[in-house]
């Protein structure tokens, strides 16, 4: 468990976060968003005390990670995949790593089997492709087989097979009682791999619940219409209230109305329906919504 109490980091006058506070459970994956800029990145280092913060407290398994010994088997990390040496092989670093943390040679083998990198284990990792040091990284991560795992952004440069690899990887850990916190900008991802929500903008929390939850906040729930009398349909809707377009094969999406409401009117002026089908708003669609006065650089807006 990451438990997080009003955590606070400034820089000199910005306030990168700001008295942040939410759980990560065991046995569930857990996303973690926010636009550019919200402060993900640096609440991720606080947790395991590469930034110190500048108030409030964050713990893993009750303790803060400076105090956990051997710490790859407390917490495994991936924070970015570029950060290693070049000049070392994939078994080279893993082996380091395993040594300096007291983890047998044989795990080694076992995770670049796992991550699919066997075959590359004897190259450079300087020639290896983005996707190759995420699978690397992944492994270091897995190396301690620990009970707690952050990702920041591992699905950057994987292909569509690393992709459906990384996100059955993520259920598995989750199905075995680890704590799976995963921070991504692909939001299609997270809607099919997350069970929780811990969304931020601008350094402070904008929700801490679940995936389905959070979707439900979205306004943008619409009704797709169908019926041969659209035209007659539509002005009633509108005399309603209700913001009607029509789309392909004389559908109509009808928002601002309920599929029930949409049904009475149809049955009350004798209108026939051929489909009537609620739309409930994605995830990518309720966290643009929910985070549109926390975004900090707006592409072809002038600031």
């Amino acid at each position: 468990m990451i438990e997080v109490r009003d955590l606070t980091k400034r820089y000199g006058a910005t306030t990168a976060v700001d008295s942040l506070s939410f759980t990560v459970h065991p046995g569930r994956v857990t996303g973690f968003l926010g636009p550019n800029g919200a402060g993900k990145s640096t609440t991720l280092r606080m947790i395991l005390g590469l930034h110190a913060p500048t108030s409030g407290s964050v713990t893993v398994s009750g303790r803060p990670f400076g105090e956990l010994p051997r710490g790859l088997r407390h917490v495994g990390a991936l924070l970015d995949a570029a950060d290693v040496h070049g000049g070392r092989t994939a078994r080279a670093h893993l082996g380091i790593l395993a040594r300096s943390n007291r983890i047998p040679r044989a795990r080694v083998e076992e995770l670049l089997e796992e991550v699919g990198l066997a075959g590359a284990a004897r190259r450079r990792i300087g020639g290896f492709s983005l996707g190759m040091r995420q699978r690397l990284g992944i492994a270091a991560a897995l190396l301690g087989d620990p009970p707690v795992l952050l990702f920041d952004e591992p699905l950057n440069g994987l292909d569509p097979e690393g992709v459906k690899w990384l996100r059955g990887l993520f259920r598995r850990l989750a199905a075995q009682g680890r704590t799976v916190f995963v921070s991504s900008h692909l939001m299609s991802e997270m809607e099919h791999t997350a069970d929780d929500l811990v969304v931020v903008g601008r350094g402070s929390l904008i929700a801490a619940e679940s995936l389905s939850a959070f979707a439900a906040r979205g306004t943008r729930a619409s009704v797709t219409v169908g019926t041969p009398s659209a035209a007659a349909l539509s002005a009633l809707l509108l005399a309603e209230g209700a913001a009607v377009e029509p789309e392909e094969g004389g559908l109509l999406t009808v928002t601002g109305l309920s599929a029930a409401r949409i049904g009475d009117i149809a049955l009350d002026h004798r209108l026939p329906l051929h489909q009537l089908t609620t739309r409930t708003a994605s995830l990518e669609e309720a966290f643009m919504e929910l985070t549109a006065d926390s975004v900090e650089y707006l592409a072809g807006e002038a600031r």
